[in-house]
């Protein structure tokens, strides 16, 4: 079962705060790993862009959620092909949703470096909770490994 779980940002989130790391990343300043998703658009084909953190774990590279089931989540499975943007740097990717049991690392990781950005939206969960509340907030955020193409 999919989780439908989402967490609309407030008006200081999305007209200060997204606004300004995302005009910061288009500039080539990174905030605390920031880039800029681009993917295409599920219903108008048109590109769609949003400020995302990207996790770097054990050597792997991930896109986490912490919204939950945002529009980009939606457009990203419906085309599993995107860009990573920092100023003038592009980086085609191909991304695979992974199941509920291999996050909890990945979003303990997560909240370890963001949790001071994202930790309202986890539920009281942090990077020290158990296994267990990690594997239960697990399906409201969707988590994405990201692998680079050629473009």
């Amino acid at each position: 079962m999919v989780s439908d779980h989402y967490q609309r940002p407030g008006w200081f989130t999305k007209n200060v705060f997204n606004r300004t790391v995302a005009a910061l990343t288009r500039v080539g300043i990174s905030v605390a790993g920031s880039r800029v998703l681009e993917v295409k658009g599920r219903k108008t084909g048109e590109p769609r862009r949003t400020p995302v953190n990207l996790l770097t774990y054990e050597g792997g590279r991930y896109l986490v959620a912490p919204r939950g089931h945002t529009q980009w989540v939606k457009n990203l499975r419906a085309s599993p092909q995107g860009r990573l943007l920092v100023g003038p740097r592009s980086e085609s990717f191909t991304a695979t949703e992974l199941p509920d049991e291999q996050k909890t690392e990945l979003l303990r990781a997560y909240l370890r470096k963001w949790k001071w950005e994202v930790g309202a939206f986890f539920g009281g969960v942090d990077a020290d909770s158990s296994d267990a509340d990690l594997q239960r907030i697990a399906p409201d955020h969707p988590v994405f490994r990201v692998e680079s193409r050629a473009s």
